[in-house]
């Protein structure tokens, strides 16, 4: 597609990964929305980024038909969902809580879910649209404390392939991305331990498939894509 006018609505925009997906699609000629839980971060973001700003949690469900109703208002149409959001809870099984489980899940799987809902009915009746889903290298393989995390992970993995075999008869293209550790805030907010290394990814290298991806005629799409860093030092 031609991302040049393209309007493409970005969750968990104001920094990390979705920050630098928005400025790479703003970049190339997008029109770009971002969500964000805290509004002093998405309206910095959104100034520093040029971007439309709606502050809205993707796990509850007003917040995403406000968010669809805002951005529908804003640009009057939407070619792009990019499911980026998403929190982590680090825990041995043993330690690991039903609420920690349901936070994760609410936000990573059900926001998804809810964000994708909403963006397939407005791409069925235009027959054609795009979703990404942002799920990680955590989705194709298990990890010691990783119960709620990884778990969300194989959910939105297995999810995306559902969507895809429904939508693809409609011309929306649903396609699957893959980061493997990215050196963002996501560690120090979910409690984990990161040591910062030039050799790692950034959300840019992210940002650049994600771009690439689109990018591709739409005749054609990539289901899944997967990213690593080339020689990642710790």
């Amino acid at each position: 597609m031609n991302l040049k006018n393209a309007v493409a609505l970005v969750t968990g925009g104001s920094a990390g990964i979705g920050r630098a997906i928005a400025r790479t699609l703003i970049a190339s000629g997008a029109r770009v929305a971002i969500t964000g839980r805290n509004l002093e971060k998405l309206k910095e973001a959104a100034q520093a980024l040029g971007a439309f700003a709606v502050q809205a949690d993707v796990s509850k469900e007003a917040d995403v038909e406000r968010t669809y109703r805002e951005v529908l208002a804003q640009f009057g149409d939407l070619d792009i969902l990019v499911n980026n959001a998403g929190i982590g809870v680090f825990k041995p099984l043993v330690d690991m809580e039903p609420a920690h489980v349901e936070s994760v899940f609410a936000t990573n799987v059900f926001g998804a879910v809810m964000m994708g809902r909403a963006a397939a009915k407005h791409f069925i009746q235009r027959n054609r649209g795009n979703i990404i889903n942002i799920a990680s290298t955590a989705g194709v393989r298990g990890a010691p404390n990783g119960t709620a995390y990884y778990g969300s992970k194989f959910a939105l993995r297995g999810i995306t392939e559902c969507w895809r075999a429904e939508l693809r008869k409609h011309n929306i293209r649903v396609m699957l991305v893959n980061p493997s550790e990215v050196i963002t805030d996501f560690a120090a907010t979910a409690g984990i331990p990161q040591k910062a290394n030039e050799s790692k990814l950034r959300g840019e290298e992210i940002a650049h498939a994600v771009k690439a991806i689109l990018e591709m005629d739409d005749r054609g799409f990539t289901i899944e894509t997967t990213v690593f860093a080339t020689n990642p030092i710790d």
